[in-house]
């Protein structure tokens, strides 16, 4: 049993708590263990706490209180280059002066690995993100995505079990950066190497991981996979911070089994899924996707049907962003897909727009 426990809990913190200055927790209670060979990204907003946790693993920060556990052993004092951890970063971090073959080689070097068995690996390595061609040249020769890809390289070529990611492809261009992730979540598929990755980009995020914390005010407010988090958040941050998302605001009048009747601030009435609510007369946030929302809907049909006043619409290629005054909220977003059948709406025309309750999930207040 105790193999297999180790591999549910390849990484571990335990209560850690991390404060600069004695007084402030910028990372409170930290209770996350990350399996053998998961992509685990933490995901928040700026300040959130998430990269303080990067750090704290990889051993450039040290944990106020609580412990970091790396394969069942605690590393709290193990120095940052005897942990055995891969990372990357946003800036490359590559040695100016040397080749790309030399920045490959030297963490090998230091390992004390003889010159033939490295030259194997830093080839390898190189192969792996498709830069076999460039082992003579320096970073200053190459683009920054050639950069980050070198960087990808050198985190993998003595083959840790473990590599640590902070905020990798912020530097790049949109289309490069999709590109990026892709082959990274490739490599790490074909490798099975445990990856701990940092963002602020959602989409990001969704893309690549196994599994997403979402950060805020050092704490994780929804550890789940990345459709869990898009289509069951269990508060109102979550659902916030993934994703597009309707937020109306109101009281809880009435809780019947799994849903609840909210009355709005502006009188509607909504029926919806009861989440996260402190009971009858509690206020709360309903959160409610774009493209749940029905456009034409018949009343009966679904469990919330109103009628709204089209204010904007915005053309995106394969849907259209429509922008409704409805339930006494002037932004509220309804995607409709681009099909050629599809009746053109205009701006100021009135629209019966319904959603079942199920798709709608009582928040706690935000």
């Amino acid at each position: 049993m105790q193999g297999n426990s180790l591999d549910t809990d390849f990484v571990k913190f335990d209560r850690v708590q991390k404060s600069y200055d004695g007084e402030t927790l910028v990372v409170k209670d930290l209770n996350l263990d990350i399996a053998k060979g998961e992509f685990m990204t933490m995901l928040g907003p700026s300040g959130s706490g998430k990269t303080t946790c990067l750090m704290m693993l990889a051993g450039f920060e040290t944990a106020t209180f609580g412990d970091i556990l790396l394969g069942g052993k605690p590393i709290n004092n193990i120095p940052p280059h005897k942990r055995g951890i891969g990372m990357v970063f946003q800036n490359y971090a590559l040695f100016p002066h040397m080749t790309v073959g030399e920045n490959l080689s030297f963490p090998l070097e230091v390992r004390g690995m003889g010159k033939s068995e490295r030259e194997k690996k830093v080839m390898r390595a190189l192969d792996m993100v498709q830069m076999g061609d460039f082992a003579g040249r320096r970073p200053a020769q190459l683009s920054g995505g050639q950069q980050q890809r070198i960087a990808l390289a050198r985190a993998l070529v003595f083959e840790p079990e473990l590599v640590l990611m902070d905020e990798p492809l912020g530097a790049l261009d949109k289309n490069l950066r999709e590109r990026m992730q892709y082959e990274i979540k490739h490599i790490h598929e074909s490798l099975g190497v445990t990856v701990v990755y940092v963002t602020h980009d959602q989409s990001e995020a969704l893309t690549m991981s196994d599994k997403v914390a979402v950060f805020d005010d050092g704490r994780i407010q929804q550890l789940a996979p990345p459709d869990s988090l898009y289509e069951r958040p269990e508060n109102a941050f979550v659902a916030a911070f993934i994703g597009e998302n309707n937020t109306l605001r109101g009281k809880v009048t009435s809780i019947e089994g799994d849903t609840c009747k909210v009355t709005l601030d502006d009188g509607s009435q909504v029926t919806a899924l009861r989440v996260n609510v402190e009971g009858e007369n509690a206020r709360t946030t309903l959160s409610l996707r774009p493209e749940r929302v029905h456009v034409g809907a018949e009343p009966g049909r679904y469990d919330n049907v109103f009628e709204g006043q089209v204010e904007e619409l915005i053309y995106l290629g394969d849907h259209i962003r429509v922008r409704v005054n409805l339930c006494g909220n002037d932004e509220f977003i309804v995607k409709v897909p681009n099909d050629s059948g599809e009746r053109r709406m205009k701006p100021g025309e009135r629209l019966h727009l319904g959603w079942s309750s199920e798709d709608c999930r009582a928040l706690d207040p935000s």
